[in-house]
């Protein structure tokens, strides 16, 4: 991994005119404006379809795609829909992600383009080529038949929309087909992109479904136990996420395969990735599915370095990060150095208190990855403004603040993650913009409000570029 910085931010908080951000125009001009910056990385999060809550790390499959990220200027530029289908779909406001609207409109526009295709063969090769992505279709259009009913609960599981089915198959072709241009684009201007990969699926998934087997579920196919993680600094009653666990002794019957097939389609859509909460393949905590917090949990040990040998196989010039945040002991840390994968230090996690944590800049190695701070995370003013005094008081004397009004600080806490020994600095979008709390994308343990943050293209446009390309010229990322 060579020196160098990057952004985060998802697809969906992309400016645009359509409800949401999308692989348009605005992803194209995106990666010129981070290149001009200096910025040689673009972080994203999962591209998979979200949940009620639009969250991306609950999905009904770990390999599909989000329709929401095909941009209609495309549809319309190749006949598929009209200048007033494109008009009729633009936004009302440019701030914020328009989940109720894009519910109920964007499926029955894609569902016209569609109906507009002649020749469906290159769909059909596509979906040939892409097993798990034909059973993701399967498993949407049966949902749809089923009246929107949790997989558990079907009826039946024979195909009979077969309009809908082709209509999924079309999204999954468009979708991918506009992404791997953008794909292709950054990387011809040198910027690479990571993805994400949630380390569990959701129980009411094409995953679980078509291979319930490999996951602690019932006969009924309901989770018996279920993942999260304990009281922790996010939530004093843990994380109770609900998704089923892994049956990681099944798994290693075939060698891990499924695992690897999800490496293999993430390192196909990506340059690197990161995977969330690997601490879980070193030990897991699981909850009894009947609880309704995360405490009365236990851990368990995962599959370790078995796995991690798997995944790497045929990957090994692949940059996988390890996101090993959380309750960590020294068996994840040793399990961290053995993979070889860079781990993360987020610049806020070092001064919640007086000890001297990993998290300082000080204390980063030059295998790992610095964050201002993750998705998860308060922006870095935000977190200024909102932490007790003590908190703020460490970070601003660490960052050499002199007095005055430490509103103006954030300058030098960014400074701080761009000089450290770390290879790769990322930064979130919100944090390059130096916005507050209000931006922010996501709030752990608080169910909705969360997801919908978007920048805008005057946002960037008036964003101090000098200062970000300065950093980047002075430590040589």
């Amino acid at each position: 991994m060579k020196r160098q910085s990057g952004i985060l931010m998802h697809i969906s908080s992309l400016y645009g005119d359509y409800s949401i951000g999308n692989f348009g125009k605005s992803a194209y001009e995106f990666i010129d404006f981070i290149r001009e910056a200096g910025f040689s990385v673009w972080q994203v999060l999962p591209f998979t379809v979200t949940d009620e809550y639009n969250s991306p790390y609950k999905s009904f499959s770990a390999f599909g795609g989000n329709p929401y990220f095909i941009d209609p200027e495309t549809l319309c530029k190749n006949g598929l829909i009209s200048a007033s289908d494109l008009e009729n779909c633009k936004q009302t406001t440019p701030y914020a992600c328009e989940f109720e609207r894009l519910g109920k409109e964007r499926l029955n526009l894609l569902r016209k383009a569609y109906s507009n295709i002649t020749d469906k063969s290159e769909i059909d090769e596509f979906i040939d080529s892409n097993p798990r992505l034909e059973a993701f279709c399967r498993f949407m259009t049966l949902r749809e038949q089923n009246g929107g009913k949790p997989w558990q609960e079907w009826e039946s599981d024979k195909i009979t929309d077969t309009e809908t089915l082709g209509l999924w198959k079309y999204i999954q072709y468009e979708f991918f087909r506009q992404w791997y241009a953008v794909k292709d684009y950054a990387n011809s201007k040198g910027i690479s992109i990571i993805g994400d990969i949630p380390i569990y699926v959701s129980d009411d998934s094409c995953d679980v479904w078509e291979n319930r087997r490999l996951f602690q579920v019932n006969e009924k196919g309901y989770p018996s136990q279920v993942a999260g993680v304990p009281p922790d600094y996010f939530a004093e009653d843990g994380q109770l996420w609900g998704n089923p666990l892994y049956d990681w002794d099944e798994l290693k019957k075939d060698g891990y395969g499924w695992w690897k097939e999800r490496i293999d389609h993430a390192l196909k859509m990506f340059d690197g990735v990161r995977i969330d909460h690997f601490r879980a393949v070193e030990a897991y905590w699981s909850v009894d599915a009947k609880e309704k917090t995360a405490r009365n949990g236990k851990w368990i040990k995962g599959p370790g370095i078995e796995l991690v040998n798997a995944i790497k196989e045929g990957h090994e010039d692949k940059l996988i990060i390890a996101e090993d945040l959380g309750d960590i002991t020294d068996d994840v840390r040793a399990l961290v150095e053995k993979s070889g994968f860079p781990g993360m230090r987020v610049f806020q996690f070092g001064f919640l208190d007086d000890g001297n944590s990993i998290h300082m800049p000080h204390n980063y190695i030059r295998n790992s990855v610095a964050y201002s701070g993750t998705h998860d995370n308060n922006t870095l003013f935000g977190f200024l403004w909102e932490s007790s005094d003590d908190v703020r008081r460490r970070a601003l004397d660490y960052c050499g603040f002199v007095g005055g009004d430490w509103g103006g600080a954030t300058p030098l806490l960014l400074r701080a993650v761009f000089s450290s020994v770390s290879n790769l600095a990322i930064i979130p979008v919100q944090d390059f913009l130096m916005y507050g709390s209000d931006t922010r994308i996501n709030t752990p343990g608080v169910a909705s409000g969360n997801w919908s943050y978007r920048v805008t293209k005057e946002q960037l446009k008036n964003a101090d570029i000098g200062f970000f390309k300065s950093l980047n010229r002075i430590y040589r990322r």
